[in-house]
């Protein structure tokens, strides 16, 4: 069990419909750091459903209970869109980042960020396909799989896999070097994909098109 006394507190929130990888690749990184202790939260303890209802999390604690964490690391998914208009969440949030080290999201987890107010004429990231969503709360969208703004305490990745990156990015920041390498190699992340069709400049039309049937079939 990890010294409470001495870890930062890092908070994965939950919400119906998250989408999975969004937490848990954060969580698979930063949980491997002795100094880091990560707690899911979320409207109430217990079982929170993923985007496709197949997988579920436990939240250990509600938003009210953890109301000033170290760090925040906020996912993405088809139920960050009600989020935009819940005020419990959005007052946590801005409450939590005027003392966090650093808040982030993951995915669509930006667009909560920019409904709390928190990305206004901020470059930022998101999923390729909701830039226009972002760009809706004042933040100017990128194509970066990683966006950071130090200064605000501010950092955003980009769709799924990419809250991977901004987590050895984050043991970096609030370790060193040294340690994210280690969670890296721990986790064996050395991506040699089959295919490079990872970004929306590399897909070809059919892809694209068959990532839009699939996504129509989720809805």
């Amino acid at each position: 069990m990890k010294d409470s006394a001495r870890a930062l507190q890092v908070v994965i929130p939950l919400f119906p419909g998250f989408t999975a990888l969004d937490g848990v690749g954060p969580y698979e990184v930063l949980q491997r750091i002795p100094s880091l202790d990560v707690t899911f939260l979320g409207h109430r303890r217990g079982e929170v459903r993923s985007d496709n209802g197949m997988l579920g999390l436990i939240a250990d604690g509600t938003f009210e209970e953890v109301p000033e964490p170290d760090v925040v690391v906020f996912p993405g998914g088809v139920g960050t869109r009600p989020l935009q208009h819940d005020e419990r969440v959005l007052e946590w949030l801005r409450h939590a980042h005027a003392t966090t080290r650093l808040t982030t999201s993951v995915c669509t987890g930006s667009l909560v960020l920019g409904a709390a107010g928190l990305l206004e004429g901020l470059t930022a990231t998101t999923h390729w396909a909701c830039y226009g969503e972002l760009e809706v709360h004042g933040a100017v969208p990128t194509s970066r799989r990683v966006e950071e703004h130090l200064d605000e305490r501010i950092i955003t990745a980009a769709g799924v896999s990419s809250g991977i990156d901004m987590a050895l990015r984050l043991v970096e920041l609030l370790v060193d070097r040294t340690a994210a390498q280690a969670a890296q190699l721990m986790i064996e992340y050395d991506p040699q994909p089959p295919f490079d069709s990872g970004a929306r400049a590399k897909a070809d039309e059919a892809t694209l098109a068959r990532v839009v049937e699939y996504a129509g079939l989720r809805r």
